[in-house]
Order: structure tokens, then C-alpha cells, then sequence
């Protein structure tokens, strides 16, 4: 079998991304993923299936920093992570680029501005299907094209919520998104987040990234099939070990582009040892797992005990009123999106609700979803032990976060919503996960590159959320979209320009 030209390890939201970039070009492209396809099934629409028995859910244990063995919900499908997502597609604000001041600390700011990822992220907002509107949310920052489709309306619920809100002199906004609303809801009348994608109604790396990809013949993808190290010999990476049926070889390639997870990719990086790597592929830093991140995130629900919301799909709405400001000395606070409807068997499973309660409460609320900026430190990191993931999450810039959830909970409460309940969600759990490989222009403090090449090896790439250098307080999935598309124009150039 002929070698690659590039192997792409993880078929998630940058890889396929990549993928579809790199396609055109027509060299042999590589796909290797760990899961399969997701198949149709009874339990896609289950909650119960989902929420309470956790059906699809890897039966993997990691361990916490206090070495404690926890289930993280890394998912491992085709697609990864993203087939489960919300499909919150927001960029970066252009102030998260630069050094800014939060109430735990100042970020280190990127080595690139918002004015080079810009063109990236309309290409991502066009090729995702992106439906928003600009003009509704002050801090949005400049777009140099438009939306290509109208937002998802509001239903009538959320359209009331939207007006009372402004009428406080907040500024409600449409929540960008890439789902076909249409679809989704033709195949079962259900909420959002957490239910898988097989129905093609979220646009998904693989519904989206991949397929364009394997339009191309010179495109493979290989299912079933886990990365387990990197072999580099002087400087170069030269092929990757897999596992596959059971059994072990090495795929030789000039040029291998790692796009696992910010958990994953650090844990390939680490596993990676030799006598001239003992500290794993791509660490002369010593950087490698370092400065893990993962937003502080709240469900908060409001409601009133004599209105029921009968909203299907009511993730339509967001607001930012606190994101670059609000807290005492002016610092940012976060964002404030609409979750997926809660439904009371969701309750039910998440919660120590006695179930009829749950579904009274769930009949009547309005789900909200507060995210704060989880600030980088070193000492939050991804490291190995006897071959297993230790995931140490060093909680940073809570207060921020408790003052944004208190914030929303008085607002909410002068809407009209007399009842306001809210729990800080899971911190194991590893949704947003980025940082461990963070990009920047010193060699000395930083893994990659803006690019995302390697400092150390010069043909290796990592294209996912573990070289963001800080989490920002919106959902990373864009982002890591529009870095991919700037990888791959570069890899196009100096790569495959022969």
C-alpha cells in the first residue's frame, strides 16, 4: 500500500475540518479514528437511554488529581465529540486575543490578533451553514461577510424571555448555530445537547468536515483504528503506531497532523517516549499537558410556577451583556446561552429531584447555560501514569463565575421568574477541553506555533483545541474550525506546494 502524504489522528471538529482543506490539493490523505460511525437507533431520542444510563458514553476511566478514577464522557465516534455537541458556533471576541485582566488573573493573549483568524472564521461560519444575524449583540466583533443563513426563530416562549429581557436594557442575541432545524425535528420532536447526531440535522464534523473530505478519492477514512505513539527519528516524525484488529504496525508519513482532543493529543505527545524524547514528542518546553482548560459552566433554570414552556427547541438565544465587563473593577464576567430544553427525565438523571418534581420543574423552566473563562495554569495538566490519563483541573476564576451566576439569577428574577435554581455543571467532565499544547511564537514557553507546527518537529501539526492559549468564554468548536482552515492554507503553501 502506498505511504501518505499526511496522516490526520481524529476525525473531530479540526481534523475532518482539515481534511475538507487539504482534499483539493490531491495528496493521499490519511484518516485515522479510534470509534466508528455512530448507527441509527432507538436510543438517539432517549433520554433515559442517554441521560440515566449513559448509552453512549465510552466505559473508560481516567484519573483526577487526587488520583481518583472518574468517567470523563470523551466521546469516540466518528465525528468525536462534536456528534454530541450543541452546535454552537460563536467566535473568538476580538478583545479575547489580547492580554486581558479577569477577576483571577490576566490572560497571556495569543501571538496572532483577531484580524488573522477573521477571514478563517467566515470560511468555517460558510462551510459549517452557520444560521445567525449580525447586529444584535454589541460585542460581536467585525465580520467580513454575513451570515449565509436567517437564525433559528425564536418559540414563543423564548420570544417572551427575549422581550423581557430587553425591555431590562439587556441585549438578547441570536445564538449562531449549525443545525438544520427542519431536519432534526423530522426525525423526532426532542431537545439538543447531548443527543447524538444520526440524522444529519447538526452540522457536525463528520456530517459537514468529513463528507466533504471523502468527496475526494484521494481521501481515506480508517475507523477502528487508535494511534497509541508517534515514532520520530532526528527531529522528524515518521510514521504512527496503531492498534487495529488487535494487533499492532506502524504507518510510515512525511507529515502527521494530531487532532485527538486537548486530553488526547497530550496524552499521544506523552506516550511518544524515547532516548531522544524522554519527556515525549514535541516537549522541549516542557510544556506538553500543561495549562488544561475547561470553562466554569452553571445550568441555571428560571421559571414561574403558573407558565409551562413548551419549547421544543429553545437554544436560540444568548447574551453577552457581561462578557468584557461586570465585575467589580470592570473585569469580564462570561456568556449566557440557552441549553438544550431540559426535559424531566433529563432532570430526573442529572439531579437528586425526586422525578416528580423534576418534571414539574422541567415543565415550567427556562434553561440557561453561564460560562466564564477558565484562566491557563500550568500546574492544570494532563499527565500519564502507568499508561493511564491523569487529568489534574486546577479551578481558576470561580469568583467571576459566581458573580455572573448571581447576576443572571437577579435579572431573571426581575424578568418575571419568580423561581431561580442553578448547579454548577460536572467539572470532570471534559466538554470544552483545550489548552496542553498551547501556540505561541517562543519555543521556550509554547508547544506549536500559530500555524500549529511544532516547534520541535517540523512536519508535525496539531489542528484541535489543545494549542488555544486561552479558553475565552464561548464555545471552542468555531474556533478550532477556523485554526484548522489556517493550518491547512498554510500546509497547502509550504507542504504540498511542489
Amino acid at each position: 500500500m502506498t505511504a501518505p502524504d499526511v496522516i490526520i489522528i481524529g476525525s473531530g471538529m479540526g481534523g475532518s475540518t482539515l481534511a475538507a482543506a487539504l482534499a483539493p490539493s490531491g495528496r493521499n490523505i490519511l484518516i485515522l479514528e479510534k470509534g466508528e460511525r455512530l448507527k441509527p437507533s432507538e436510543a438517539d431520542r432517549d433520554p433515559e437511554a442517554i441521560f440515566a444510563r449513559a448509552k453512549f458514553r465510552p466505559k473508560e476511566e481516567w484519573l483526577d488529581g487526587d488520583g481518583q478514577p472518574f468517567n470523563p464522557g470523551n466521546y469516540y465516534y466518528v465525528g468525536g465529540n462534536s456528534k454530541f455537541y450543541g452546535a454552537v458556533l460563536l467566535r473568538y471576541r476580538k478583545e479575547d486575543f489580547a492580554p486581558l485582566r479577569h477577576m483571577g488573573g490576566t490572560t497571556p493573549g495569543w501571538p496572532i490578533g483577531y484580524e488573522a483568524m477573521e477571514p478563517f472564521y467566515q470560511q468555517a461560519e460558510n462551510l459549517f451553514q452557520v444560521r445567525g444575524v449580525l447586529g444584535e449583540d454589541p460585542t460581536e466583533p467585525l465580520h467580513s461577510g454575513n451570515y449565509s443563513h436567517a437564525p433559528v426563530p425564536d418559540e414563543p416562549v423564548i420570544a417572551d424571555l427575549r422581550d423581557r429581557l430587553r425591555k431590562l436594557g439587556l441585549h438578547p442575541a441570536s445564538l449562531p448555530l449549525g443545525v438544520d432545524i427542519d431536519r432534526w425535528l423530522a426525525h423526532g420532536r426532542t431537545t439538543w445537547d447531548a443527543f447524538p447526531d444520526t440524522c444529519g440535522g447538526k452540522k457536525d464534523a463528520e456530517s459537514v468536515g468529513l463528507a466533504q473530505a471523502l468527496k475526494h478519492p484521494n481521501v481515506t477514512l480508517r475507523t477502528g483504528c487508535e494511534a497509541k505513539r508517534l515514532i520520530a527519528r532526528q527531529g522528524r516524525v515518521t510514521g504512527v503506531e496503531v492498534e487495529e484488529n488487535g494487533r499492532r504496525l506502524v504507518i510510515e508519513t512525511p507529515l502527521v497532523v494530531l487532532s485527538t482532543g486537548a486530553v488526547r493529543s497530550a496524552a499521544l505527545l506523552l506516550a511518544s517516549v524515547d532516548d531522544e524524547h524522554p519527556s515525549g514528542l514535541a516537549n522541549r518546553s516542557d510544556q506538553v499537558g500543561r495549562n488544561f482548560m475547561n470553562h466554569n459552566c452553571s445550568a441555571v433554570l428560571a421559571l414561574h410556577p403558573l407558565r409551562r414552556n413548551t419549547s421544543v427547541y429553545q437554544k436560540t438565544l444568548m447574551m453577552n451583556d457581561f462578557y468584557l465587563t461586570g465585575g467589580p473593577g470592570g473585569e469580564p464576567l462570561g456568556n449566557i446561552q440557552l441549553l438544550g430544553k431540559i426535559t424531566g427525565p433529563i432532570l430526573a438523571a442529572s439531579s437528586p429531584l425526586p422525578r416528580p418534581l423534576a418534571h414539574w420543574i422541567a415543565n415550567r423552566s427556562l434553561d440557561l447555560y453561564a460560562m466564564s473563562e477558565d484562566l491557563p495554569n500550568p500546574e492544570s495538566r494532563v499527565t500519564l501514569k502507568n499508561g493511564q490519563i491523569v487529568l489534574d483541573w486546577k479551578r481558576s476564576n470561580w469568583e467571576a463565575h459566581l458573580s455572573l451566576v448571581e447576576k443572571l439569577k437577579a435579572l431573571l428574577r426581575r424578568a418575571g421568574y419568580p423561581i431561580v435554581l442553578s448547579r454548577a455543571f460536572d467539572r470532570r467532565t471534559p466538554s470544552h477541553q483545550c489548552g496542553t499544547a498551547r501556540m505561541g511564537s517562543d519555543p521556550r514557553t509554547s508547544v506549536v506555533d500559530s500555524f500549529g507546527r511544532s516547534h520541535d518537529h517540523d512536519n508535525l501539526f496539531i489542528v484541535d483545541a489543545s494549542i488555544l492559549p486561552t479558553s475565552a468564554a464561548v464555545n471552542p468548536a468555531l474556533t478550532i474550525a477556523a485554526l484548522a482552515l489556517r493550518a491547512a492554507k498554510h500546509i497547502n503553501e509550504t507542504e504540498f506546494a511542489s
